[in-house]
């Protein structure tokens, strides 16, 4: 479907301009003000998306009206029209990791307006986000208009350097984060916390990239690149992608593993719910319990490194942390024990109080 000249069409291409140009800011290797740039100017195209849609089906009627009254609100002598959040409480129709990923930036874009954020370990935070802020524009820009609209072919594969910054990513700027930083910081990682499993493990919500290099004997007619989603694999493929070690060349080539019986955040709390199906743990709980027994640092800190090794591990490669079996069972045996509930966990950590853990050791 091609729009006529109108108000519904310019709305869609300024919507569409606003995509394209954050997309650009993003990509450029020097962009200094990468995160908040990105994120204004998508805000700014999701909301225009929204009033074209709602231009083309309902009108003229997406203005605020003062209460008890038909007249409408006015900034500066213009009609108010409804912001993002209403837009979406009015559309009412978007599916829920959706709704979590544009209200993840919606709050993350009123933290950053009056902060001044030169780090760019923000950047690298908040990239599967960013990435399905974009691709859930997308999919609503040819749900509400059609594939004549799709940005696929305007955009490109970023090229990346070799390194992609790694002493950053690794270290995650030990001496200089500053304040405004660290309550940003803390805020992603409460709403993030705050999110059922199925809402954070989807692609809608942040999607998750692994880069392998594609083996040689393909057809020579192939694309370089090519897109799977997670979410849509089947079991027995996702299996087959964690057990992916390394690729060189056309061999798989077994080398000595380092991470073995470690698990992460999710495969922590999928034990847990398996060991006791009756309680309630979630993501939030266990990042709860980490930071009240202390058994790592929170992201951000001067050294990553400084973990209770019994239980945890600092996973440079990866700039993330690593769970032993001991911490899965010494969480079964609090619960099961019933030293602590789930309702003392969630204010503890609500007090942000400390335990030592060799206190609860059985």
């Amino acid at each position: 479907m091609k729009l006529r000249k109108g108000k519904t069409r310019s709305l869609l291409e300024s919507s569409i301009d606003a995509a394209l140009l954050a997309v650009e800011v993003y990509n450029k290797p020097r962009t200094t003000f990468r995160s908040e740039a990105y994120i204004t100017l998508m805000i700014i195209a999701w909301t225009k998306l929204f009033h074209a849609y709602f231009n083309s089906t309902i009108g003229d009627k997406y203005y605020y009206k003062k209460k008890k009254s038909n007249r409408y609100e006015r900034v500066d002598g213009e009609r108010k029209a409804w912001e993002l959040k209403t837009c979406i409480n009015k559309y009412g129709k978007l599916r829920e990791p959706i709704k979590k990923n544009l209200d993840f930036f919606i709050k993350l874009r009123n933290k950053i307006e009056h902060r001044h954020i030169d780090k760019r370990d923000i950047d690298i935070l908040i990239f599967g986000e960013c990435q399905a802020l974009l691709y859930n524009y997308e999919n609503m820009l040819i749900e509400f208009f059609g594939p004549h609209y799709a940005l696929h072919e305007s955009l490109v594969y970023t090229l990346q350097f070799s390194h992609l910054r790694t002493k950053q990513q690794l270290i995650s700027s030990k001496s200089a984060l500053s304040k405004d930083i660290q309550d940003i910081v803390s805020y992603i990682e409460k709403y993030r916390s705050s999110l059922p499993d199925n809402v954070f493990e989807s692609q809608e919500y942040s999607i998750k990239l692994l880069q392998i290099p594609k083996i040689s004997n393909t057809n020579r007619s192939d694309l370089a690149i090519e897109f799977v989603r997670w979410d849509e694999l089947s079991e027995e493929d996702k299996e087959a992608y964690q057990k992916i070690i390394a690729i060189v060349k056309d061999k798989k080539i077994k080398v000595e593993a380092i991470n073995v019986r470690k698990l992460k955040p999710s495969e922590v709390v999928k034990r847990i719910k398996a060991a006791l199906p009756s309680i309630q743990f979630t993501i939030h709980t266990h990042t709860c319990l980490y930071k009240i027994f202390g058994i790592r640092p929170n992201y951000g800190v001067e050294d990553p490194f400084d973990t209770d090794t019994r239980f945890c591990h600092y996973d440079e490669a990866h700039n993330d942390y690593l769970y032993k079996e001991n911490w899965v069972e010494f969480i079964i045996n609090l619960l099961q024990s019933k030293r602590l509930t789930i309702d003392d966990i969630k204010l503890l950590c609500k007090n942000n109080q400390k335990l030592a853990i060799d206190d609860y050791l059985p």
